[in-house]
């Protein structure tokens, strides 16, 4: 297992980031290289199910999720089934008052391919973790002027 957590402060109410983080649909306007789409349920509980595709011009990597914990508005953690990408992931929103909260993103990964995996994640993980660093200032800047429904 592999873990990576980041997090950021966000200039928006919990309630308004919960919202801006679960809208699965517009996450590729803040997530770098990235579309995710519900691919069963609802998208807003325990069993359904997300596809995210991240990459460009067709290459990249499918990842299929299943929410197995739906606390709004605070935790959505996910279970990792595809064949690369596999363990969980947990979205944590943290109130700081009024107007404000933090995003704290963490995933435990299954290292695929053993100890070349292994290898290979002590090269990727300081790239994954600032293209999700990078992600989530995206993501505040999202969550400021989110509107429900937009």
């Amino acid at each position: 297992m592999s873990d990576v957590a980041v997090s950021v402060e966000v200039p928006a109410p919990a309630g308004t980031a919960w919202l801006a983080l679960t809208d699965w649909e517009r996450q590729g306007e803040w997530m770098l290289g990235t579309s995710v789409r519900v691919v069963s349920g609802n998208g807003r509980s325990v069993g359904s199910r997300l596809e995210a595709f991240t990459g460009a011009g067709g290459v990249g990597v499918t990842d299929l999720m299943e929410i197995i914990s739906w606390e709004p508005p605070v935790r959505c953690t996910v279970r990792h089934l595809g064949k690369v990408v596999r363990g969980t992931g947990a979205f944590h929103v943290q109130a700081r008052g009024p107007q404000h909260s933090a995003l704290v993103w963490s995933e435990d990964l299954d290292l695929p391919f053993g100890p070349v995996g292994k290898a290979g994640w002590l090269v990727a993980k300081p790239a994954f973790a600032l293209g999700l660093r990078r992600s989530l200032e995206r993501f505040a800047r999202f969550a400021e002027s989110y509107v429900v429904g937009r």
